[in-house]
């Protein structure tokens, strides 16, 4: 469930990165494939959605191993990491019909569980382009 009210308390002009942590199910909700399978379709449809906020996706890769910290409940299959422009920009798409309807029964199909977790830059080696520099 979207933590409206957690995101609606950071700055909405902000620039963010979201952590995304998915663990997959072993066969898409619907039938369709495995829940990889279904977390592809939700993919090919946020990221038109991200591009047009001006968002970007920085990183994703497979979830290996915990290398530190408590195992139970950390066992993650994939992760990405998502540069928005504007917090503002991450909740329009996020709450946004087509994003209801097109996109997150994907995401239900195919994650048994997904965490998202809204991050400010501290540091980095990455510049992030936003749609002002291009």
């Amino acid at each position: 469930m979207l933590n409206i009210a957690g995101l609606e308390r950071l700055d909405p002009q902000a620039p963010v990165v979201m952590l995304n942590l998915m663990r997959f199910h072993a066969r898409s909700r619907d039938g369709d494939g495995s829940g990889w399978d279904a977390y592809l379709r939700y993919s090919a449809v946020t990221v038109p959605m991200i591009k047009a906020r001006g968002g970007t996706l920085l990183w994703t890769g497979e979830a290996k191993a915990v290398a530190l910290g408590p195992q139970a409940g950390n066992d993650w299959d994939f992760v990405a990491l998502v540069h928005y422009p504007t917090v503002a920009a991450f909740l329009d798409m996020m709450t946004s019909e087509a994003y209801e309807r097109e996109a997150d029964p994907h995401r239900v199909n195919g994650c048994a569980e997904h965490v998202i977790i809204a991050t400010n830059e501290a540091y980095s080696k990455l510049k992030v382009s936003s749609q002002r520099d291009s």
